[in-house]
């Protein structure tokens, strides 16, 4: 005999669930293999440990430093530590001059140096370069070579400078430092203040430069991103780019710096970005930007764009940054905690199960089966996070999957419920499986909604731990969603075709007589049909149950009054 609909259906449900486990494990198995990759979750800083890093800010004058300007540091910072997918990192000031920034486990030394590298982010115009660059800036997108030009043309200045492109910022002191300069020793140079000429290097020294005073400051970039070179018509051609968006005075001073420097030849047509004192990138200024929008070509690849958009936009820092100290902390929490984190989870499962059991008898074993399938999914999703993003689980992330628990066992109880109710109306089990489905679907996408929509708002505007709680709630929500659909219906779907429980077996939980009275409006109730006193009693409790408070209110009024009468207009 041939698979009713709904079986089939069930199948094929149950099928992609086993294609999605299956592909989950082998993703993660990938990564184990390539390395990176764990079986298990990487656990944040509460409950692992890791490194904390003190910074001392610093101002070129010697000015004081405000509240203001070491909460903007914080933030840059925390922007960096995200952006090198690095989760759960703690970063806080320490005594109105420090930040200290703790990150779980072991710090790689991209991460260190891009925490290190705590500057600020300037644009000067370079006067002297030892050789060519080979970036170019502008709208045409084309990347031109710029011509070395002679060190030697750097004389004593007879008129004080009129911009910071005039070849008299160079004086005799300036011309001896950069003719001894060694680019070797860059990291150990003082940064010049903003109003000065600078003496610096490439990051890798191969190019040697004297730079005019600061034009624009990093902190005037509001975005900066990577991406392929676009043309008029919307193709790209397959170069990749640097796009930088400033805000409003820096549009206005990068406007009057491009219309300067696009009328000169040789380095002078160059400005450089600085960064903690060395040279990330010097391009040419090919055209007058006036959108504040300049877009940066070169010989960039994917991977060297995005380096330089992230220093960019994470590398405007109001202070410069020494490292104070660097040490390894153990964890605040530790392994007892995860323990007794993970302990606690079981017990609330138990609970559930429990509680499921007596309320919906073996019924109740699809939730259990439900919740397993939902927790193998998000420890999976979880290793993979960790793996992929950086996620780490932390004490608040564990309190997540705890709570998820209840959230998760209130899509199966809705379901159930709106089954039973469709057996009290009198459909058979089958019936009642597919109209109860349709019902309880609508309240379950509401119910997780709010809850998704609280975890996205949650983990935005939340810092440190309390993301990791918001994550793993949202992470749960939508496995939630998709375990109901794909695992506990088509369960449904296949128990339904079996004799125990199409039969109402009390021992089913869908037994149709054990469910009693249903509701008929009016205050009226269709009883069970020749039920024993034992069940009809209980019938009549369950029926009393469901009335609402105004009926109650009715019928003590109506009892209150007394029996009544009809008078027909005949004698009795």
């Amino acid at each position: 005999m041939a698979k009713s609909t709904p079986a089939k259906k069930a199948w094929r449900s149950l099928t992609w669930l086993g294609v999605l486990i299956v592909g989950l494990i082998g993703l993660n198995l990938t990564g184990v293999l390539t390395g990176g990759g764990s079986w298990a979750p990487k656990l944040a800083l509460d409950l692992e440990g890791g490194t904390q890093i003190i910074l001392a800010a610093e101002t070129s004058g010697g000015q004081s430093i405000s509240g203001e300007q070491l909460d903007q540091a914080v933030s840059i910072i925390r922007q960096r530590v995200d952006a090198s997918g690095v989760s759960e990192a703690e970063i806080n000031t320490q005594g109105g001059q420090n930040i200290v920034v703790s990150i779980p486990g072991e710090v790689d030394e991209e991460t260190r140096n891009r925490i290190e590298a705590s500057a600020k982010l300037e644009f000067r115009p370079v006067l002297v370069a030892a050789q060519p660059s080979a970036q170019s800036v502008g709208e045409d997108g084309t990347a031109t070579p710029a011509p070395t030009p002679d060190p030697g043309l750097a004389t004593t200045p007879s008129v004080s400078p009129t911009d910071a492109s005039d070849m008299n910022q160079i004086t005799p002191a300036l011309q001896a430092e950069y003719d001894a300069f060694d680019c070797a020793n860059v990291d150990s140079t003082v940064v010049a203040p903003a109003d000065e000429p600078l003496v610096t290097c490439e990051v890798d020294g191969s190019i040697k430069y004297i730079l005019g005073p600061v034009e624009v400051s990093g902190e005037n970039i509001a975005d900066a991103t990577n991406g392929q070179v676009q043309t008029q018509t919307g193709a790209t051609t397959g170069e990749w780019a640097v796009n930088i968006v400033f805000d409003g005075t820096g549009t206005k001073a990068f406007a009057e710096v491009t219309t300067r420097l696009a009328g000169l030849q040789g380095a002078q047509n160059q400005f450089a970005i600085v960064l903690d004192g060395s040279v990330i990138s010097a391009p040419r200024t090919l055209a007058v930007i006036t959108d504040g929008k300049p877009q940066i070509t070169g010989s960039f690849t994917q991977d060297t764009s995005k380096v330089l958009a992230d220093q960019l936009k994470f590398g405007a820092l109001p202070l410069s940054f020494t490292v104070q100290s660097s040490d390894t902390i153990s964890a605040t929490l530790g392994s007892s905690q995860l323990q007794s984190g993970i302990i606690a989870g079981i017990i609330g499962l138990i609970l559930v199960g429990i509680y499921t059991l007596f309320q919906y008898r073996l019924l109740g074993m699809v939730t259990l089966a439900s919740l397993v399938v939902a927790a193998v999914l998000t420890y999976l999703v979880i290793a993979i996070m960790s793996w992929r993003e950086g996620y780490r689980l932390s004490l608040a992330g564990v309190a997540g999957l705890i709570v998820a628990i209840g959230f998760t066992a209130d899509s199966f109880i809705i379901y159930f419920e709106r089954v039973r109710d469709e057996l009290r109306d009198g459909r058979g089990l089958e019936s009642a499986v597919e109209a109860g489905w349709k019902r309880a679907l609508r309240t379950v996408y509401a119910a997780k909604g709010t809850n998704l929509l609280a975890a996205v708002v949650l983990y935005i505007l939340a810092v440190g731990n309390v993301k990791g709680f918001a994550f793993t709630l949202g992470v749960t929500t939508v496995i939630d969603v998709l375990v109901v659909i794909i695992f506990t219906h088509p369960m449904l779907q296949l128990l339904a075709q079996t004799r125990f429980f199409s039969s109402g077996h009390p021992l089913s939980g869908l037994d149709p007589n054990a469910l009693g009275a249903v509701y008929r409006g009016r205050a009226e109730f269709r009883k069970p049909v020749s039920l024993p006193a034992g069940k009809a009693a209980s019938s009549a409790r369950e029926a009393a149950k469901r009335k609402t408070i105004a009926e109650r209110k009715a019928e003590l009024a109506s009892s209150a009054a007394g029996p009544s009468t009809k008078n027909d207009g005949k004698d009795s």
